[in-house]
C-alpha cells in the first residue's frame, strides 16, 4: 500500500521523531524533517543524495517565526514577508546561533519561507517550529509537482507522503537575498522580480550564478532539474530537423513544443506545451517526468519566449538541458 495521505496526526507524529515526511506546496513537494534537529536534516541528505555543504530552505507558519531563525531582520524583509508570505518567496538572512550548519551549509545565513499550501500551513501552524524541505527528489533530477512524483522517486522508503494534489505555482520559490546593502535576486521562481521591486521600491540586483553572489542556496548549481533522459533545448526548426536525423538512426524522440506545427515531424511524439508562462511552469516539471524513463532516448524541447514572464521557466530549463542547438 503506497504511503500517501492526507493524515496531519501521523506527520506530526513522525516529524516530531526526527523522522522524514512528503509534504505539498504551491511550487513542488518537498522532503521535510525537524530543522531544528541535525540528525533529522541528516536524512533528508541521505534520502536525496544532497551534498553536505548545500544549504536548505526552513519552512515557516509565517512572519511571527522570522526572528526565531533569523537575526539583524532589515525592513525590507518585514515589508516582503507582509506581502507574499504565505506565498512562493524565499528570503535570506542572517542565521540565529542556534540554527543547525546542517540546514545552512556552514553559511551565517538561513532561508526562510511560509509556504501558502493549505495542507503544510495547517501541518508548521501545529509544528511549531522549522521544517527543512528541500524538493522531494533525487539530487538534481526533475522536482515533483505530484505525491505520486514523490512515490516514484522513494517508494516505500518515505513512510508517509501527504497529498495536497497538484502543485499550483509548479516552479521553486523566488530567492532574495536581504544581507546585503542592497535585495539581491538569487533565484527567479514563483514571484516575479517586478512584484518584489514594487514593494521594495528598489531594483534587485540578479546574479545567476551563485558563485558571483557568494552565497551558497538552493537550486542554482548549472545541472538541475533534469531529466534522466537527454534533453536538448532550441529553437523548433533546430529541433525538427534534429528529431529527422535521430529517427533516421533508430533513435525515440519526444518533441515538446510551443509554438504552432504545420504537420507532425516524422518518427517523433510531439507534446504541445502551454502558450502563457505561468500555465508552461505549471506544466513544466510534470511533462518531463511524463517523458522521460525508458519511452525515449532523447527529449527535444523548443525553447521558451526571453521575456521579463518567462524568466523562471528559462532558468529551470538552461539548468535542466544537456545541450543546446542553434
Amino acid at each position: 500500500m503506497r504511503p500517501i495521505s492526507t493524515d496531519l496526526d501521523q506527520a506530526l507524529a513522525l516529524l516530531q521523531a526526527g523522522e522524514l515526511v512528503g509534504i505539498p506546496t504551491e511550487t513542488v513537494y518537498g522532503l521535510a524533517a525537524d530543522a531544528s534537529r541535525p540528525d533529522a536534516v541528516a536524512k533528508i541528505f541521505a534520502m536525496k543524495g544532497r551534498p553536505a555543504d548545500h544549504p536548505v530552505i526552513v519552512h515557516i507558519a509565517g512572519r511571527q517565526q522570522l526572528a526565531d531563525w533569523a537575526q539583524d531582520i532589515p525592513d525590507a524583509a518585514w515589508k516582503l514577508a507582509d506581502a507574499f508570505w504565505p506565498g512562493s518567496l524565499t528570503l535570506i538572512l542572517r542565521r540565529k546561533p542556534h540554527v543547525p550548519d546542517a540546514v545552512t551549509g556552514g553559511q551565517d545565513t538561513v532561508g526562510l519561507r511560509a509556504p501558502a499550501h493549505p495542507l503544510t500551513h495547517a501541518l508548521l501552524e501545529r509544528f511549531g517550529g522549522g521544517l527543512a524541505a528541500p524538493s522531494a527528489n533525487q539530487f538534481g533530477h526533475v522536482s515533483p509537482t505530484t505525491a505520486g512524483h514523490v512515490y516514484n522517486e522513494f517508494g516505500d522508503a518515505l513512510g508517509l507522503i501527504l497529498d495536497g494534489g497538484p502543485c499550483t505555482v509548479g516552479v521553486e520559490s523566488t530567492i532574495v537575498g536581504l544581507t546585503d546593502a542592497h535585495p539581491t535576486l538569487l533565484r527567479p521562481g514563483g514571484i516575479p522580480a517586478e512584484a518584489i521591486e514594487a514593494v521594495l521600491g528598489v531594483k534587485l540586483i540578479h546574479h545567476e550564478k551563485p558563485t558571483t553572489a557568494k552565497l551558497r542556496v538552493s537550486g542554482l548549481l548549472d545541472s538541475h532539474y533534469a531529466p534522466r533522459t537527454p534533453l536538448l533545448v532550441g529553437p523548433l526548426a533546430a529541433l525538427e530537423a534534429e528529431a529527422y536525423q535521430r529517427f533516421e538512426a533508430g533513435q525515440r524522440v519526444a518533441l515538446l513544443h510551443h509554438s504552432q506545427m504545420l504537420q507532425a515531424v516524422c518518427g517523433a511524439e510531439c507534446h504541445a506545451m502551454p502558450l502563457n508562462a505561468e500555465s508552461y511552469a505549471r506544466a513544466l516539471y510534470a511533462t518531463l517526468r511524463e517523458h522521460d524513463g525508458d519511452r525515449f532516448d532523447v527529449l527535444l524541447l523548443e525553447q521558451p519566449p526571453q521575456t521579463a514572464a518567462w524568466l523562471a521557466v528559462n532558468d529551470r530549463v538552461k539548468r535542466a538541458a544537456s545541450g543546446w542547438l542553434a
